[in-house]
């Protein structure tokens, strides 16, 4: 067990009582407002298992909302912010970062027979104390349920991680998904008395309707727990936040294509990272963008996007057994646009080789769209980078993104898409797509200029360069080109958004609870 540790941070956990009941989004909302009384906040969880990551400045590999909360608290991510990232390769595989970087691949039982190991326990406590040292409040994220009985003597990121930073703990329910009462009664019943008094107070999450229907419903669980219900939270719609867990993906399977506009297909693949690469693309009000499980919902797009992937083999040929593979090549020769990002560009290509079994092993053909090949090595290169966009103009295009890639891929033919740049030698030689000197090229681009790929993660989030694509696509479309200026309120609203929902958050919740628990601290 982690025992307290002797820094000044105060401490708060937003626990759940389940997946996905909107734990990130309550310590995104929390960490902004506080942020904004002037106090200096950082987030921290100890443990995540997400596809979508984020790089830090320098280079390390965190989970995105560690990223999103980072930016809630005013201060750039960092590593320490979420110690261990658990990234699914498979139903029972995942790669382990720590602090970072990769650590090693494990399958699930071996992982969990080892989660108290030294080394674990470790990085978790010196990245804590390394927070706790510099910030005043550190606001801890829990995962999954505060109850999981089965992972009691192997968590090391809910209970064990309260009782290092000595927590009070909000404890969060999502009433959307039904048996909100339950799920609270339940969870405060499974934990131990020591667990219960820490809890301060309850929310209740993700309410639609008129919130005084509740009302009886609260006077329940605070008579029935004796711990107050700090308010119910109603669902907000259209809150321009990216977000770890897939319900944005499956509402989005719903949208129908327009004839006024962008309409694009992102196929899904059951290993898909990274899928809020698509997020800003998706806010530009004259795009339709759907994601496509079959062909069949993939028909009529523009444009079809192929996603990063965490087993790009295994997704190539799930694509294939689908019947994706007919459907590309009808679709490029119809004068469609075809965009592959890292995973999805790998696919593109001729051929892809996984000698040292860094994902599944083994090798296979891809769509032959590109004239690429790629081989995946076990150094993998995670860094943000800045770029220039070399097709879709006349006129260079400025890019802020990352890489996070194991895969090198060398270009037999076609022109590269981007020019980036990084102060750093290129183990590689010149030209190398995913080599680093001071100035190198990344993905590439046919000769009619309709299919490309790239690793490039985070591309369409700059406005102007995502405004010359969709107008390039409006001109191939016969639609009128719209005015960057759209694109740039699009990305300002999402600028925005966090105080939006921090915003939300101040009214309706009675925080009085959570500023007690701080001043008790000297936090405030």
């Amino acid at each position: 067990m982690l025992m307290p540790h002797s820094a000044r941070a105060k401490a708060l956990a937003i626990l759940g009582t389940g997946s996905d009941v909107g734990k990130s989004m309550v310590t995104s909302g929390l960490c902004r407002i506080l942020h904004r009384a002037g106090i200096r906040v950082a987030p921290f969880k100890a443990q995540n298992m997400s596809l979508n990551s984020y790089v830090t400045p320098e280079g390390g590999e965190i989970g995105r909302a560690q990223a999103l909360q980072a930016e809630a608290c005013g201060i750039p991510p960092h590593v320490d912010m979420n110690p261990i990232l658990l990234k699914p390769e498979s139903d029972s595989r995942s790669q382990v970062i720590v602090q970072g970087r990769v650590f090693a691949t494990r399958e699930a039982k071996a992982y969990f027979a080892h989660t108290r190991d030294a080394e674990l326990m470790r990085a978790v406590r010196e990245s804590y104390d390394r927070l706790a040292s510099q910030y005043e409040v550190i606001v801890i994220e829990g995962a999954g349920s505060a109850a999981e009985v089965n992972l009691r003597d192997r968590d090391l990121v809910n209970w064990p991680v309260v009782t290092m930073a000595d927590a009070g703990v909000v404890l969060v329910g999502d009433i959307d998904r039904g048996g909100v009462f339950a799920q609270i009664i339940g969870t405060l019943d499974l934990i131990t008395r020591e667990e219960r008094d820490r809890v301060c107070g309850i929310v209740i999450n993700k309410f639609r309707g008129d919130a005084t229907l509740f009302a009886d419903g609260v006077r329940f669980l605070t008579e029935r727990t004796g711990i107050p219900v700090l308010g119910v939270l109603p669902f907000l719609r259209d809150l321009a936040l990216d977000q770890e867990d897939s319900l944005d993906v499956d509402i989005r399977r719903q949208i129908a294509f327009q004839p006024d506009r962008i309409n694009l297909a992102v196929l899904l693949l059951p290993h898909m990272s990274n899928f809020t690469d698509f997020n800003t693309l998706a806010e530009e009000p004259d795009v339709a963008l759907r994601y496509a499980a079959t062909p069949d919902e993939a028909t009529g797009a523009d444009v079809i996007l192929l996603p990063g992937s965490k087993s790009t083999l295994m997704d190539l040929a799930y694509l294939r057994a689908k019947g994706f593979e007919p459907l590309l090549h009808a679709h490029v020769d119809g004068g469609g646009e075809l965009v592959g990002i890292c995973g999805g560009y790998q696919m593109l290509g001729r051929h892809i080789a996984d000698p040292e079994r860094v994902e599944s092993g083994g090798s296979g053909e891809g769509f032959g769209l590109l004239q690429v090949t790629t081989v995946l090595m076990r150094d993998k290169i995670t860094e943000q980078i800045e770029a220039s966009a070399l097709h879709l103009g006349s006129t260079a295009l400025p890019v802020r993104g990352y890489l996070i890639h194991v895969g090198r891929t060398h270009r037999h033919a076609h022109r590269p898409c981007f020019e980036l740049q990084r102060a750093e030698p290129s183990p590689d030689g010149p030209g190398d797509a995913t080599g680093r000197e001071d100035a190198w090229f990344d993905g590439a681009v046919s000769d009619d200029g309709l299919v490309w790929g790239t690793y490039i993660h985070g591309l369409f989030d700059e406005p102007l360069c995502r405004r010359a694509w969709l107008n390039r696509v409006r001109t191939r479309k016969g639609l009128p080109a719209v005015d960057v200026i759209c694109s740039q309120r699009v990305s300002h609203q999402r600028l925005g958004a966090l105080d939006r929902w921090a915003d939300h958050v101040e009214q309706h919740l009675d925080l009085a609870v959570i500023w007690a628990l701080l001043r008790q601290g000297g936090a405030v």
